[in-house]
């Protein structure tokens, strides 16, 4: 593809950016690897085709004129978005390989990612499993991590984000419970049971529940409450009380009978999320996307 005389070419705008960074000819031939006459014939030729002064030359030193500073501004980031596109097209080409440090949610990890990595490593076998399990608010970046998976909306900004999935959040109890101290018929009832609170929930220690448009709002009361989600699920199975839990938490015990729905109609009034999170940049690594893909897949 040919150039119009109104049009810069890559390399014009790559010896201009390099001039920029290293404020000297000499030092961009350097790093371009190129001959300072050529390199120096490119950024007039670039100064030629926009009629412009890209830069006001000394015997000492090179700067920026104030028509320079607006033009690596606006072209700085479209080679960095070239540079990356590149080194993405390159990686598809070859086999993920490496490392991949994944941050899990004490409860989804083991409930839900753990099924998909035995699949995983067995498809790409270039790629190892660094897992951690924890709840606590991790420094992707200081602390080397590729992906987290959070429930909830992230509240730092700075991080790329990327929404999975939604759940609703419903009431469960044992058979044997129920068949105790009788079925709930409506949010009230509610007050005469053994209600069981996940203090990690954002509204504890107060339920907000659904139906079509209504909400009510309880202060429930029982014999525990806890900030593992895992243990309070557990008693509520050994016939402890009722528990407002996620339902993919609970999925596993309801099919196997073990758990019961409770007012059934009703549902946690907030939407529950699940977020992955990446450090910042545009190049999502092959080993992090193929992850990423088979995790929104499952979810």
């Amino acid at each position: 593809m040919q150039t119009s005389p109104q049009s810069p070419s890559f390399d014009e705008i790559a010896a201009f950016i390099a001039v920029a960074a290293e404020g000297s000819f000499i030092g961009a031939a350097r790093r371009l690897e190129l001959d300072p006459s050529l390199l120096s014939r490119r950024v007039q030729r670039l100064e030629e085709r926009l009629g412009i002064r890209l830069f006001a030359r000394t015997t000492r030193k090179v700067g920026l004129t104030e028509p320079g500073e607006r033009y690596l501004a606006r072209v700085g980031d479209l080679m960095a978005q070239l540079e990356a596109a590149g080194a993405e097209a390159a990686e598809m080409s070859a086999a993920p390989r490496g490392v991949l440090r994944l941050s899990l949610p004490l409860s989804l990890g083991p409930c839900v990612v753990a099924p998909l990595l035995a699949g995983f490593v067995e498809r790409y076998p270039g790629i190892r499993l660094d897992l951690g399990f924890s709840n606590r608010r991790v420094d992707l970046v200081a602390e080397g991590i590729d992906l987290a998976i959070r429930m909830g909306a992230p509240r730092d900004s700075s991080l790329t984000m990327r929404k999975l999935a939604s759940y609703d959040e419903i009431l469960v109890a044992a058979p044997a419970y129920l068949e105790a101290r009788g079925h709930p018929a409506r949010p009230d009832d509610l007050a005469d049971h053994a209600c069981l609170g996940f203090t990690g929930n954002a509204f504890w220690p107060r339920w907000h529940l659904t139906r079509g448009g209504t909400v009510e709002r309880l202060d429930p009361r029982g014999p525990i409450q806890s900030d593992n989600s895992d243990a309070l699920l557990e008693a509520a199975a050994d016939g402890a009380g009722i528990m407002l839990t996620p339902d993919w938490l609970a999925a596993a015990a309801i099919e196997a009978g073990r758990l019961l729905r409770v007012l059934p109609d009703w549902r946690g009034a907030t939407e529950g999320t699940i977020h992955a999170l990446l450090p910042p940049g545009r190049l999502v690594p092959a080993k992090t996307r193929l992850f990423l893909d088979e995790l929104g897949a499952m979810l």
